[in-house]
C-alpha cells in the first residue's frame, strides 16, 4: 500500500495496516469481534461516549480485508437474520366481502382496535397483503397496528 486510506474519518498507514497483522498473528485463535476490540484498544481508537471503536474497527478490518491487505480468520458466528427469509403473510383466512348498507351512523358501533402484537396481527398483515395495493411489508421501528370492526366484521385497517 503506497499511500493512506482514509476511514471513517482517520487516517490509515502502512504502520497501521502493519500493527493489525501484528495484532492477528499474535492471537491466531480470537475471533474478528475479538481482534476488533484488540486493534481499538491498541489504536485506543473510541467514541465521543468513551466507548471503543469495534464495530468501525471490524468494518474497516473487512475493508482491508477484502482489499487483500490483512488476512482474517474465517467467521466463528454468523448470527441468524430473521428479516432476510421473510414469508408474506397468509391470506387463506375468510372475511365477510358483502356490501354494508345504509350510512356510516348505521354500522355502530365501530370498534377500533389496537392489534400489534396481539393474536389479531396475523389477520391485519394479510389484510393489508391481500387488499392493498403494494401489499404488506414489514414496516422499520416500531408502529400501531389497528382493526376496526362492526358486527365482529373488520372493515379498515390503520
Amino acid at each position: 500500500m503506497n499511500e493512506p486510506l482514509s476511514y471513517r474519518g482517520r487516517t490509515i498507514s502502512a504502520e497501521d495496516i502493519a500493527s493489525i497483522r501484528r495484532i492477528i498473528d499474535q492471537n491466531p485463535h480470537a475471533s474478528r469481534r475479538q481482534l476488533s476490540v484488540l486493534v481499538s484498544q491498541a489504536w485506543d481508537w473510541r467514541q465521543t461516549n468513551g466507548a471503543w471503536r469495534d464495530m468501525v474497527c471490524r468494518s474497516l478490518m473487512l475493508a482491508l480485508h477484502r482489499a487483500g491487505h490483512i488476512e482474517l480468520p474465517l467467521r466463528k458466528f454468523a448470527p441468524p437474520n430473521p428479516l432476510a427469509r421473510r414469508t408474506k403473510p397468509a391470506t387463506d383466512f375468510l372475511v365477510d366481502q358483502s356490501p354494508l348498507p345504509g350510512p356510516l351512523w348505521a354500522l355502530q358501533p365501530l370498534v377500533i382496535r389496537q392489534v400489534r402484537r396481539t393474536d389479531e396481527e396475523s389477520l391485519f398483515n394479510g389484510l393489508i397483503e391481500r387488499y392493498h395495493y403494494l401489499g404488506y411489508s414489514q414496516p422499520v421501528g416500531e408502529q400501531l397496528k389497528y382493526l376496526v370492526c362492526t358486527q365482529d366484521r373488520p372493515v379498515a385497517c390503520q
